[in-house]
């Protein structure tokens, strides 16, 4: 075998990079050659029409997309629900979202006066309310109580096992969603007050109260109240300062300051400003039309996400040559397993606004933008042949949206 002088391998270099860049340029026309080449077909057979025109993105796929993912959508719409005399509750769980193991979620309307019954339950409890207003109720494990009014936008946080309560306010009540740190929690298996009363004998009812055993002859009949209709009339309680909490169950999100960009803003709670919310964290995301909420992940845990205004596309990047895109609209919950590369769209008219919810005591998450601003520019071209300019375009500061 002759050996290859220094001249003659430059010179194979050198006619090795002229075939590079010829396959480069060949490789660029045979994939505008694929985007122009017709995919799929019609579809003669049954359909729906109108699921179809909800999920373009699954219908028509983007090329990028490759791979199986699991669901990452479900849409409170398609959830079964519970009317009660005073207001109705819907859930998402893993049973409808088989992804969703760290939060599962509850819509729920309360009319006005309408109560959700004294309980509590094995798992925290987290809450945004969307519409209206209600009062609160908690006691803490000092036996100390907890009464606050709650208006949209604001928030509560119910630690695992605190006893509580929820009332709806004139003039119209409220609607809010719930948000549980198990994805297994079911709405229909809390500890009720009447319930525990029901399935206690008289005689113990009568020596743990100090009461005669016939005041309770007048116990509900019903199964069980849930939600059932109260007074409409706001309750007024004057209770002793020493019997009040020092604990803070509420957070008045809709009078603090959001983190401002030029197209849209965030709002942030975890242990930082809501002390209280240790098992929860959340972020309320607002874009404006065309934005994006930039391509990012997140270090700390699972993302629940809770639609509220608007539509979205949401692009999911698993790994392994794997991505997906889904479709949302108002009333959708949407979910991205653990440090899954995203970005969300708002392809709608209006406003996209929704909750970015996780299982964690603080919010976190890792800019792809800003990463790449902060490596050197060396390793980013031998990764991904782009020129300086693409590393000039790079912002070291984080830009959430854009």
């Amino acid at each position: 075998m002759k050996l290859i002088s220094r001249r003659n391998f430059m010179k194979l270099a050198t006619s090795g990079a002229i075939a590079i860049s010829v396959t480069n340029k060949i490789n660029a026309k045979s994939l505008l050659s694929n985007l122009n080449t017709p995919r799929g077909g019609s579809d003669p057979g049954p359909h729906n029409l109108l699921k179809d025109k909800e999920n373009p993105d699954i219908i028509n796929p983007p090329l990028t997309d490759k791979g199986t993912l699991p669901n990452l959508r479900f849409s409170f719409s398609d959830s079964h629900i519970r009317n009660e005399s005073g207001g109705w509750t819907r859930q998402i769980t893993q049973r409808e979202l088989t992804v969703s193991k760290t939060i599962s979620g509850v819509n729920m309307r309360l009319n006005a006066g309408g109560i959700r019954e004294l309980h509590w339950h094995k798992e925290a409890e987290w809450a945004y309310m969307l519409y209206g207003n209600a009062q609160i109720t908690a006691m803490d494990t000092n036996g100390k109580f907890f009464m606050d009014d709650i208006k949209t936008g604001d928030l509560w946080y119910f630690p695992p096992g605190i006893p509580h309560s929820i009332q709806g306010l004139i003039p119209d009540g409220c609607e809010f969603i719930l948000a549980f740190d198990n994805g297994n929690f079911d709405e229909d298996s809390t500890f009720l007050l009447s319930d525990w009363f029901k399935h206690t004998p008289v005689d113990i009812l009568s020596k743990n109260f100090k009461i005669p055993s016939e005041n309770f002859n007048i116990l509900p009949k019903i199964e069980e109240k849930y939600i059932f209709q109260g007074t409409k009339n706001k309750i007024k309680y004057n209770i002793n300062k020493k019997y009040i909490s020092k604990k803070k169950f509420s957070y008045k999100m809709s009078s603090k300051k959001a983190i401002k960009f030029k197209k849209g803003k965030i709002k942030i709670a975890d242990t930082s400003n809501f002390k209280i919310s240790k098992n929860i964290s959340a972020a309320l995301v607002e874009l404006k039309k065309g934005a994006i909420r930039e391509l990012h992940w997140h270090p700390n845990n699972d993302e629940w996400q809770y639609y509220i205004t608007g539509k979205a596309k949401m692009g999911v990047f698993a790994s392994s040559d794997t991505a997906r895109t889904f479709d949302m609209q108002a009333g959708d919950v949407g979910y991205v397993p653990f440090a899954m590369g995203h970005y969300i769209e708002n392809t709608s008219n209006e406003t996209l606004k929704f909750l970015e919810i996780f299982k964690s005591s603080y919010y976190a998450d890792i800019s792809l933008k800003q990463w790449l601003s902060l490596t050197p520019e060396q390793l980013i071209q031998d990764h991904l042949n782009l020129n300086s300019n693409f590393k000039k375009s790079l912002n070291k500061e984080k830009t959430a949206i854009i």
